[in-house]
């Protein structure tokens, strides 16, 4: 599992001064983003190679809310792995007191920058493997 932190900003919550519930899919983004240029490779490198990662699905939890002035652990890990897409989870973790703010997940197609669906294994065997590494396997 990956972690990074963010300080809750004030342009992020809403007149409750509770962070707003949208505010979190960026926060996944930057996750996602900081996971992959800390483990060698990032999106630009991807995309320069041909290999992109379009959105295809995407699904929070919200348990409490974050309020400006908290820093968030963005924890994020590479749940399931294919061919033709892969799966990130996540968990945004108060650091101040540990507690889980809210779980999530989103799931990427590997398509060509057309989107067209691309088989990563087959074309790109060493990113393939280089997201097998992450994931703790070995093929």
């Amino acid at each position: 599992m990956f972690q990074t932190k963010i300080a809750v900003r004030y342009c992020e919550t809403d007149r409750m001064g509770v962070v707003h519930h949208s505010r979190y899919f960026p926060w996944f983004e930057v996750g996602r983003t900081e996971f992959f240029r800390q483990t060698g490779m990032t999106y630009d490198q991807m995309e320069q190679m041909g290999i992109w990662l379009p959105l295809v699905d995407c699904y929070s939890k919200f348990y409490q809310g974050a309020r400006y002035g908290d820093t968030v652990c963005i924890e994020v890990s590479l749940e399931e792995l294919s061919v033709a897409k892969c799966k990130f989870s996540y968990r945004i973790v108060r650091e101040e007191d540990g507690i889980l703010l809210a779980t999530g997940y989103t799931t990427h197609g590997f398509t060509t920058p057309e989107l067209k669906p691309l088989n990563v294994k087959k074309q790109f065997p060493e990113v393939y493997q280089m997201l097998m590494n992450l994931r703790g396997e070995e093929r």
